[in-house]
């Protein structure tokens, strides 16, 4: 069964959301919550739904909404389809082909039009993501240019150099401010993944549960500016880190253990040690990814051919072992 790049976007968060909280069969997946939590509208959502409804993952009530039919942490079998299929073709073939140096920096719509052999609609979707999450943007002149990509190990470890100023600075402003209902969910995620889900979540959720850590500490800093820059940072770090877990297993079992710690730490409102093994828990993961990037090392040579769209398939078969 076929969806298109937005339906299996929502439905891959969705699951992915569902395992992160592991959530049991029967609990109610409510529309309006999951469009907040997912931070777009209702009407992707309800779409979504309707697709995971169809393989037997989520039962609708005509009066109640949808409800999970399975333990969350047992439906995987019936959704590794879409942890398997690729992403949107076009955007991979422009990531790939922008991160292997193929493409200048400036740009234009009907010069990748050309190159792609698609149409100006299709293309703008794609580009319209592809700003969002911070890579490109549109010129006043007209046109378009490529910003800042993580395209080698300097420029990714000078990300993580700023995360170890910026973070922990967060944690000790004066406007910081901790929310027990968000640190519960973070230490029952954190608790998942420490305990057994990192040996079955795939790359795609164990990122997404670390940057909803990291990016829910920075929400609490109280500064927008600190907020924002995690964001975006973790945005660019989305095609290097699911193309890493092709080439490199990152510990993430000992990831969630330093996460349980800072939380612990929150809990007991000692800002002082949090902000210290936050700075320790980004300097070990600039060290353990930045100096093993070999995901730079595997990246297509300038002279291959586009990639295909069959290259997103394969990092999604890449289960997490101890």
């Amino acid at each position: 069964m076929l969806l298109n790049s937005l339906q299996l976007r929502v439905a891959r968060e969705i699951v992915a959301l569902a395992r992160r909280e592991n959530m049991k069969a029967g609990e109610h997946l409510a529309e309006s919550v999951l469009a907040e939590r997912l931070g777009i509208s209702r009407t992707p959502v309800n779409s979504a739904l309707r697709q995971l409804s169809k393989r037997g993952i989520a039962t609708r009530d005509v009066n109640r909404g949808y409800f999970l039919c399975h333990d969350a942490q047992d439906c995987l079998p019936l959704v590794e389809d879409l942890f398997e299929e690729p992403d949107e073709p076009l955007y991979l073939r422009i990531a790939e082909d922008r991160m292997a140096g193929r493409l200048p920096e400036a740009f234009s719509e009907s010069g990748l039009m050309r190159r792609y052999g698609v149409a100006r609609s299709s293309l703008r979707t794609v580009l319209a993501r592809i700003q969002q999450e911070g890579w490109a943007e549109r010129q006043l002149a007209g046109g378009w240019k490529f910003l800042a990509l993580m395209d080698s190990p300097a420029v990714y470890e000078e990300s993580y150099l700023f995360r170890i100023v910026v973070e922990p600075a967060g944690l000790m402003a004066t406007t910081f401010q901790i929310r027990p209902d968000e640190t519960a969910r973070l230490q029952r995620r954190q608790a998942f993944i420490a305990e057994e889900g990192f040996k079955t979540m795939t790359s795609i959720e164990l990122f997404e549960a670390n940057s909803e850590f990291h990016e829910t500490l920075a929400g609490w800093s109280g500064n927008r500016f600190i907020l924002q820059s995690i964001r975006r940072i973790n945005s660019l770090r989305r095609l290097i880190e699911y193309r890493q877990a092709i080439f490199h297993r990152p510990p993430r079992r000992e990831a969630a253990l330093e996460h349980l710690g800072i939380l612990d730490a929150l809990s007991h409102q000692n800002l002082l040690l949090a902000a210290g093994l936050l700075r320790k828990h980004l300097e070990h993961a600039r060290r353990s990814k930045v100096h093993s990037a070999s995901v730079f090392e595997h990246a297509p040579d300038a002279g291959a051919a586009p990639a295909s769209a069959a290259a997103g398939k394969v990092h999604m078969k890449k289960r997490q072992k101890l």
